[in-house]
């Protein structure tokens, strides 16, 4: 991560942390926030996102129950580099996650990961086949392997928070009330080895 001098900001924000301690902030990131925003790259070079809920968060790699015959699976097939955001309003943490995006289709890695509710987004159209099932042939796995995470964590009260960012308006002072790290590829191979996900 930069420490630039021409950015007070993230070298006063940036603060190191142990892996498993990292691992665990970042969860609670993702536990605090209703879902997460997946950006692909559209053929023409135009990135999308839109919200998904992960069906599945093992070792830090997200799976995404998806209708292959949406626009996404068009991006994927163009770039397999994906991005995958999430961010609290009530605490106002935040994490971004950049990795690589595979697609599955078969039933070992859609059944584990299949919820009832989820037939509501395909529908039954009634033909015997597309039945809104985890056997329904529109039905995959985004499945994400991160290659980095960052994230933001409040580490200072709500109070202190306006405070300090009140105080460096008026004195130029660089207000820094939460903690900027960095999940790198070592941390993220402990948190696999953590819940024995292959990938």
């Amino acid at each position: 991560m930069s420490t630039s001098g021409s950015d007070p900001y993230t070298a006063k924000a940036a603060a190191e942390a142990s892996p498993s301690h990292k691992i665990e902030e970042l969860k609670t990131i993702i536990g605090e926030s209703k879902f997460s925003m997946l950006t692909t790259r559209s053929p023409n070079g135009l990135l999308h996102s839109r919200a998904m809920s992960a069906a599945g968060t093992d070792g830090l790699v997200f799976s995404f129950i998806a209708n292959t015959d949406s626009g996404k699976f068009d991006d994927l097939t163009h770039d397999e580099q994906v991005n995958i955001s999430w961010s609290s309003p009530s605490s106002t943490n935040w994490a971004s996650a950049a990795g690589k995006a595979s697609v599955l289709k078969d039933a070992e890695h859609i059944k584990p990961l299949w919820n009832p509710a989820v037939k509501a987004w395909f529908g039954d159209l009634g033909d015997g086949k597309h039945t809104g099932d985890y056997n329904d042939p529109r039905v995959a796995v985004i499945q994400v392997v991160p290659a980095e995470i960052r994230y933001w964590i409040k580490t200072k009260t709500t109070l202190t928070q306006a405070y300090e960012v009140a105080k460096g308006a008026l004195t130029g002072e660089t207000a820094a009330p939460g903690a900027l790290r960095v999940i790198n590829a070592s941390d993220l191979e402990l948190a696999r080895k953590i819940d024995d996900k292959k990938v």
